[in-house]
């Protein structure tokens, strides 16, 4: 027998949108899950939207403040999609409330949002997801399997990119993101996040780091009305970009492997280029986003002129099996959100976390911090997790 849950959703932008509809599919392609996810109400504070997502994806309810979603008794899981600067007020209170919570990263501004979030997650003995999709891939998934059994041997180091154009634009409105209050520190949380994340998730905890970064559009116009996702200004008053378009970073692994992790925002030429090139004493496993159902893989003992393949995940790797019958068969960004909510919903079911957790976001941002005081000191320096 499947029992429902009353599910919420905070903050009704692009990222609402995909965990609405993945709550919509998750049964789709887990019947077997015993949740069945019910969209109880949504909250939104621009007028109008969260009225439309009611009417387009069937909400019983809407609400402008999210302060109601925690008093709903029907609520028993919210996701959280709301702006950074929201996400530790809204994340402690859920919890609080006795509340699941599916989280975006990077869960705050700083590590101390983050861990503020996961001890009243752990306080309340509620389950916690946090939205680092892009280890969910499949391809990422069988990589982690290939480093982890020795396959490319003892891993030396490792390059991650995440390379985009979506605030390239010099029309690009001066929304939150780009103020250091509300947006914290700029393409660091946006998507350096994610790299410390598949870092970590491949690799294991990194010891140690130094980081650059750069403002390379130094000022934009400010927005006359509500803005969402990337809006574009002309002829407003323009202010200050004050958080960072561009880091590159050095990265120690605590297991003695080496990094480089570089993450733009302004990109020009640049959409969505975000992947690994793992290398070890054996071989080697590459990943682009943008092909994300191959891995080039190289392993063996040839070592020089060793060639590589480009293989296709399959139904034995990872998630792949609930979403196409054989290899080869696209999956796409929205598939990762599926399996995220079903990892959250089957952690809710059996009590114990699956998939990317509040810990996890803590130590994602632990590695954030390390970056922005390395760029201010110009030095090496420890990540504090």
């Amino acid at each position: 027998m499947v029992d429902s849950l009353g599910v919420a959703v905070v903050g009704f932008g692009w990222m609402g949108r995909v965990h609405t509809q993945a709550y919509a599919r998750v049964l789709h392609h887990y019947p077997r899950l015993p949740l069945r996810p019910e969209l109880v109400t949504v909250a939104e504070e621009v007028p109008g939207r969260a009225e439309e997502a009611a009417a387009q994806f069937g909400f019983a309810s809407t609400a402008r403040d999210w302060r109601e979603v925690a008093r709903d008794p029907r609520v028993r899981a919210v996701s959280i999609t709301a702006p950074n600067f929201l996400h530790r007020e809204i994340g402690v209170a859920m919890a609080e409330a006795g509340k699941h919570i599916w989280i975006e990263k990077p869960v705050g501004l700083t590590p101390a949002d983050a861990g503020a979030v996961a001890d009243a997650v752990a306080k309340a003995g509620v389950q916690g997801a946090v939205g680092f999709n892009y280890r969910n891939a499949p391809a990422v998934e069988a990589a982690r399997e290939l480093i982890s059994s020795g396959a490319i041997g003892t891993v030396t180091h490792v390059r991650i990119r995440l390379f985009s154009d979506y605030a390239a634009h010099p029309d690009g409105a001066l929304t939150w993101r780009y103020e250091r209050e509300r947006g914290g520190s700029g393409v660091l949380g946006d998507l350096a996040s994610h790299g410390a994340d598949l870092a970590r998730y491949l690799l294991g905890d990194i010891a140690s780091l130094t980081a650059d970064t750069a403002v390379f559009i130094p000022e934009r116009a400010r927005p006359t009305g509500a803005t969402a996702g990337h809006t574009r200004a002309t002829g407003g008053v323009l202010g200050p970009v004050e958080n960072e378009d561009y880091v590159s970073c050095l990265l120690r692994f605590a297991s003695g492997a080496r990094g480089v992790l570089e993450a733009c925002r302004v990109s020009v030429g640049e959409q969505n280029n975000y992947g690994f090139e793992v290398h070890g004493t054996e071989g080697a496993v590459f990943w682009d986003f943008r092909r994300m159902n191959e891995l080039g893989v190289s392993r063996g003992t040839t070592y020089q002129d060793q060639p590589v393949s480009t293989v296709y995940v399959g139904p034995g790797d990872g998630e792949f099996a609930a979403f196409q019958p054989g290899a080869a068969n696209a999956m796409g960004y929205d598939d990762l959100k599926v399996i995220e909510a079903h990892r959250f919903l089957r952690s809710i079911a059996e009590g114990s976390p699956y998939g990317a957790t509040l810990p996890d976001a803590v130590h994602s941002a632990a590695v954030v911090d390390a970056m922005v005081r390395s760029a201010e000191s110009g030095s090496w320096v420890n990540v504090q997790a």
